[in-house]
């Protein structure tokens, strides 16, 4: 799901298909408002103002309406990641940045950080027990534009960027899922102090470089 998310984000993909726009839009609503486990389709259809066969057309189960409103949130995710990066000038601001966009996109999106909230047993487990295939997908993600950085002479042609990828990966996930006691995730100056002095490092691994 996170995979394909990324992957219609870097196409620019868009729905064409006016009733599933609507569905979409609906659950959204209704799982911000009520959540996963006590919306019923019945309830989807009927914030959208279709049938419920219409529904049921659209998204078989809905499991899979839920999988697609999840997703389209991510998509919105890495679409504003890439976003953010753009104003910054350094590879070195591009990570600060890109750490601090990542945590309040998702931390603050009213579906995705709520049911982290609100309903973590729906979320969590697919982020941390799916065999690492949701944090493999951001680590590629990661790593190809740390490889894009060090291509252009940004980053040390001596970077792991496959490991580095993989640390800066699973430091956001272990924020995400257990918030700390020690930073202020909602203080953007401290979570930019914590990429500035522990993940910006990284790009340089030589001391002196």
């Amino acid at each position: 799901m996170l995979e394909r998310a990324l992957a219609d984000a870097l196409e620019r993909a868009e729905e064409s298909d006016e009733i599933a726009l609507r569905l979409l839009d609906a659950a959204y609503e209704q799982f911000c408002r009520m959540g996963i486990r006590r919306s019923t389709m019945e309830d989807v259809a009927r914030r959208a103002g279709v049938s419920r066969i219409t529904a049921y057309r659209r998204f078989a189960t809905k499991d899979a309406l839920v999988e697609q409103v999840v997703r389209r949130e991510f998509r919105r995710y890495f679409d504003q990641f890439l976003l953010d990066i753009q104003r910054a000038e350094t590879a070195a601001d591009r990570v600060v940045l890109g750490f601090a966009s990542a945590l309040r996109a998702i931390r603050h999106n009213p579906l995705i950080g709520g049911l982290m909230a609100v309903e973590p047993d729906v979320l969590v487990p697919s982020m941390v027990s799916d065999g690492g295939n949701t944090l493999a997908t951001v680590q590629r993600f990661v790593a190809g534009q740390l490889r894009r950085e060090q291509q252009a002479g940004n980053v040390s042609e001596d970077v792991d960027v496959e490991l580095v990828a993989e640390l800066m990966t699973r430091v956001s996930a272990s924020f995400l899922v257990t918030p700390s006691q020690v930073v202020d995730l909602d203080d953007d100056e401290q979570v930019r102090e914590v990429a500035r002095r522990f993940l910006v490092p990284m790009l340089w691994p030589r001391p002196g470089r």
